[in-house]
């Protein structure tokens, strides 16, 4: 959905834009191109290994950007560190990409055999496995449960615990014997979020980036799995509606009033012609506010 995420933003030359999933630079790209030599960008990346290819493809279009190696739960530090108070524009493309599946090593496909790390930032921080052999029994099963949204937790947890699972295709043959095949793919993704703390992270920084924006600054998520849309949808309503007294039984005291515009009351969903080039846009959910 590059097309419908550039229009969203409603970039100008000279704005101040953050991206906070550079991955491989593709938003980036289009961003500067915007932007102009007037304008910043800065980016946030958590996977060492998409630095090095991201910067290069950046420095063919443009100069004016600096790219953080860190979770964009450090957003408002980062920013106020380089000396920047307020932006115009933020993207949050969550979710994986393209390398963390094409990739075996990484650990993320369930399709392709090799370690079970998931980790974004494989320098440091636990891996998938870590989880599975070192964690309690109940541990692993919330992980699974809140996660996963899987209504059999404890019965996989148990299976896991009895024996040691080192790579991905272990790991998805039991889930296969235990849940069903069709349940593989959710118990991979609590792993992942888990691993990453991809959710705290998320609210963190979603929070960090109203605060940040300018008036009619802009910021736009796209989501892929329903916990991050539900935080999505859920912040931003927080922050589109007055903040009233609980304490006051009248409801006349408004301890915030509203700073974000909707501006789309329903998510914005891919075109099926999309779908088809691209079969893993297929769940994605685009949504967008504008800072009053």
């Amino acid at each position: 959905m590059l097309k419908e995420t550039i229009e969203s933003l409603n970039l100008k030359p000279g704005q101040i834009a953050v991206d906070c999933t550079l991955g491989l630079g593709g938003h980036s790209i289009e961003i500067l191109k915007v932007i102009g030599p007037k304008g910043s960008l800065f980016a946030f990346e958590k996977d060492e290994r998409n630095l090095v290819p991201a910067k290069a493809r950046l420095e063919e279009v443009a100069e004016n950007f600096e790219i953080f190696h860190d979770s964009f739960a450090s957003l408002k530090d980062r920013l106020r560190g380089k000396g920047c108070d307020q932006i115009n524009a933020i993207i949050f493309d969550l979710g994986l990409s393209s390398p963390h599946v094409d990739q075996p090593e990484r650990g993320f496909s369930f399709r392709k055999d090799g370690p079970l790390d998931m980790r974004f930032d494989a320098s440091k921080g636990f891996t998938a496995a870590d989880i599975l052999n070192s964690w309690p029994e109940e541990k692993v099963a919330e992980i699974f449960w809140k996660y996963g949204e899987e209504r059999r937790s404890r019965k996989l947890a148990k299976a896991v615990k009895m024996q040691k699972i080192h790579t991905t295709l272990e790991l998805a043959r039991l889930v296969e014997k235990v849940l069903g095949e069709t349940r593989v793919a959710a118990i991979f993704q609590s792993l992942r979020i888990a691993v990453n703390e991809e959710l705290e992270a998320l609210e963190l920084a979603l929070t960090q980036a109203i605060e940040l924006l300018a008036p009619q600054g802009r910021v736009v998520v796209l989501s892929y799995h329903s916990l991050e849309d539900r935080i999505v949808k859920s912040i931003f309503k927080q922050f589109a509606t007055d903040l009233r007294d609980p304490t006051d039984i009248f409801g006349g005291r408004v301890l915030r009033h509203k700073v974000l515009s909707l501006l789309s009351k329903k998510p914005i969903l891919p075109s099926q012609e999309e779908v088809n080039i691209n079969p893993r846009a297929r769940s994605a959910k685009m949504r967008v506010a504008e800072k009053l």
